[in-house]
């Protein structure tokens, strides 16, 4: 038993079916209603109802015994609460354990990634990073999918690659631990302004031209921030750019649509570009970045702009040719 996956939500179970299908998991989650279903019947059926899963997933609820001997650790929980987790698990963590990063965002009270969040809390483990255009039920149910991980060390890239991936569900390896955590937090904001610009009825062609334009954004901010531009146009990168702002399966575009509609927001499920909006709009004034559509995101979420008035600002920006010249 050397793979251990935290975080019972849709993700996590998903990825811990995939790994299922090779080598037993153990699975960390906290409901024992959730756990209980899992390990009796097969199903998580508070996330991915209807999906069967794999019989080498064993649902536990203590962090030591889940913990115990495992050589690769998935951490699949919210970037805003990642910090927490890292302390709460630091005993139980074998000391060579292999931390694998699956969750999307920067930590709203400090500007950083996840990598830099859990090399703080827990000194020592190598770090890697997975994302890329995926839900949940495409993966839990077998269906082809495609994502980055990326570490440090190549080799280590190469290994893990090949130990997680499944037949339907393909891993490429990289190096670029930050273009890939870049590609995928500011992709989350992105598909907010999306969702909106559906909300308010403006047609497809606003929706491609925000994108578009929001992937100049994500490139440029990417960049400064120290990403290699090949990842950022990769799966981790536009990839997953052009998944989350495809339809209602997105939390993030659910939540635009919810905000251009007008509707009540308090029901809907997390979105985690709502707490890297406000962070990465800062990051690039930092940095001298022109980020206008990631700027308009938060200053809807901030409650500074209305979402109409946001659109218009938009569209009332200077002409301007679409390439830069030297």
């Amino acid at each position: 038993m050397s793979v251990c996956v935290v975080g019972g939500g849709a993700w996590g179970t998903a990825l811990a079916a995939v790994a299922a299908r090779s080598e037993p998991v153990r699975l960390l989650l906290r409901d024992p209603t959730v756990a209980d279903a899992i390990n009796t019947r097969r199903e998580n059926p508070a996330y991915l109802p209807g999906i069967a899963l794999p019989p080498d997933i064993e649902a536990m609820l203590d962090p030591a015994s889940a913990l115990a001997g495992a050589a690769v650790v998935l951490l699949v929980t919210p970037a805003q609460t990642l910090r927490a987790l890292c302390r709460t698990l630091a005993r139980a963590l074998s000391p060579d354990a292999t931390l694998v990063l699956c969750s999307k965002g920067i930590e709203r009270e400090t500007g950083l990634f996840a990598s830099a969040v859990v090399e703080a809390e827990l000194p020592g483990h190598p770090v890697a990073v997975l994302s890329g255009p995926s839900f949940a039920t495409d993966v839990a149910a077998g269906l082809p999918t495609a994502v980055t991980l990326a570490t440090r060390d190549a080799a280590l890239a190469d290994a893990l690659a090949q130990r997680l991936s499944g037949p339907a569900f393909r891993i490429y390896a990289g190096t670029d631990i930050l273009g890939v955590e870049a590609g995928g937090a500011l992709k989350n904001v992105l598909a907010i302004a999306a969702g909106a610009a559906a909300g308010l009825g403006l047609g497809a062609s606003a929706q491609a031209a925000l994108v578009t334009r929001g992937f100049v954004e994500l490139t440029r901010l990417g960049e400064a921030l120290g990403a290699d531009p090949r990842t950022l146009m990769g799966l981790s990168g536009l990839g997953d750019l052009v998944l989350t702002c495809s339809g209602t399966q997105s939390r993030n575009f659910s939540y635009g649509l919810a905000l251009g509609r007008g509707e009540n927001l308090a029901a809907l499920k997390l979105a985690e570009g709502v707490f890297s909006a406000g962070i990465a709009a800062r990051l690039a004034a930092e940095r001298g970045i022109d980020a206008p559509i990631i700027a308009a995101v938060a200053g809807i979420l901030d409650g500074s702009l209305p979402v109409e008035g946001a659109v218009s600002a938009l569209l009332a920006r200077p002409l301007k040719r679409e390439f830069e010249t030297a």
